[in-house]
């Protein structure tokens, strides 16, 4: 059976770019990205071709004429791949193959091939193997030109036996199998952490935004700790939890996770799904924006969809636009801030503009706690103090019997207060400008 690669390009080939586009106004930000890939992935890219097309060519996606057009710059250019920045079929890259006389890349592999160089953990790397083989299964008739090779079997009758190809095919369907098996206790663990994390009376939060956006250098500066961060593509692929220690007590436990791509490869955010759960199940999401970026809302709409396909689309949002200190006109910036609710503009490495995201983010807390009226019984008066700690405790009193608290808590800990619990009502929103103590 065919291994996986884990370097889909070799460092020493040279690349010719494809950048196939429907928007000519895109094209030139899908350019730059495409060399961006191609460059972390370890191709020298020598060349490049643009074609403004809407409909997909069945056979070759760019058509006949282009494919000979691609062909003769590969030639000149003595390029050894062939870089499409789309995902192309099993057929149309067979054929671009045979016309070009070099290896064909598509947007999905060259992906992949960037994850499998970041994917450290086992967990990492089973993701990346399972996104391979589903990505590779349609296509092993590709590895096979002649279908009469043959593989007899022991005790087979009346046959030559499987051919290799669906020998090859089984195999790889097993070993997805494997996977996914080996995934599911993955999830299942990551679920068991959730929980531990949920009896913490914090809220929750996931880091989301395009891939160099720079979410984890933001999480250096909220929380103090040493997150690698780069500003390479896909840099972090783990997610990474902090606590990040508020004013006036108040904590939120930060998550950062793999960051976004415009036409990020579906078999790529499917193996996935055990590690974006953590963006499904925060409370909210801190969407963090390359405002420097010269295609910064193609950026904001290409994070949307992805949220969106993770059904995690509607959760309160905070809008952090990111390297503000990039732009020769502030106005700009200020301009988007006051047209994007619950947002802000900071620069996460120069530290600058935190404390506007602090205030974002208490306001979003601030949003998602519950009132409530409890009667809790002086043996559980560590609720009480959890109440103080994590809370806001509008009143207090110390009864025979028990400790009666009006507080605004989060959904969690409102939960565990539930048996002691003697009336309870939404959060009013014109109390929200309350502190709670220190």
């Amino acid at each position: 059976m065919p291994r996986t690669a884990k370097h889909t390009v070799d460092p020493i080939e040279r690349a010719l770019l494809v950048c196939v586009e429907a928007d000519d106004s895109v094209e030139p930000y899908a350019f730059e990205e495409l060399r961006s890939l191609a460059a972390t992935a370890g191709a020298e890219v020598v060349g490049d071709l643009h074609q403004h097309r809407r409909e997909p060519d069945p056979a070759y996606y760019i058509g006949r004429g282009k494919a000979e057009e691609v062909a003769q710059a590969a030639a000149s250019s003595r390029a050894d791949l062939v870089i499409v920045d789309c995902e192309l079929s099993p057929t149309q890259q067979r054929n671009l193959q045979e016309v070009t006389k070099a290896r064909v890349v598509d947007r999905t592999q060259l992906i992949l091939d960037i994850f499998a160089q970041r994917a450290h953990t086992r967990e990492g790397k089973l993701q990346v193997e399972l996104a391979q083989l589903s990505y590779m299964l349609p296509r092993l008739m590709n590895v096979y030109t002649r279908f009469e090779q043959q593989q007899g079997g022991i005790g087979i009758r009346g046959g030559a036996g499987e051919t290799k190809l669906e020998t090859d095919r089984r195999k790889v369907r097993d070993r997805i199998a494997d996977i996914q098996e080996e995934l599911a206790d993955v999830r299942a663990s990551r679920q068991q952490q959730r929980a531990l994390r949920r009896k913490l009376p914090f809220p929750t939060a996931s880091l989301v935004g395009y891939t160099s956006a720079g979410k984890s250098t933001l999480l250096n500066t909220l929380s103090g700790s040493t997150v690698f961060a780069d500003p390479m593509l896909f840099a972090t692929l783990d997610p990474t939890t902090r606590r990040v220690v508020l004013p006036d007590g108040w904590a939120v436990l930060m998550t950062d996770t793999v960051g976004f791509i415009r036409n990020l490869p579906h078999d790529l955010v499917a193996a996935f799904r055990a590690t974006l759960e953590e963006v499904v199940e925060a409370d909210f999401l801190v969407h963090v924006v390359d405002v420097s970026h010269p295609q910064a809302d193609l950026q904001r709409e290409a994070v949307q969809e992805v949220l969106d396909d993770l059904g995690a689309g509607s959760k309160p949002m905070v809008t952090v636009f990111n390297k503000m200190d990039r732009l020769s006109d502030p106005l700009l910036v200020r301009e988007l801030v006051a047209a994007t609710p619950g947002s802000c503009a900071i620069s996460a490495q120069r530290a600058e503009g935190i404390p506007d995201l602090i205030d974002r983010i208490v306001q979003t807390i601030r949003s998602l706690l519950v009132r409530i009226v409890a009667e809790i019984p002086y043996t559980r008066s560590d609720l009480a103090s959890q109440c103080y700690e994590y809370g806001r405790v509008l009143r207090a009193e110390y009864r025979p019997d028990c400790i009666r608290v009006t507080a605004d808590v989060t959904r969690d800990l409102a939960g565990r207060l539930r048996p002691y619990r003697i009336a309870a009502e939404p959060h009013e929103a014109s109390e929200r400008g309350t502190q709670p103590p220190s």
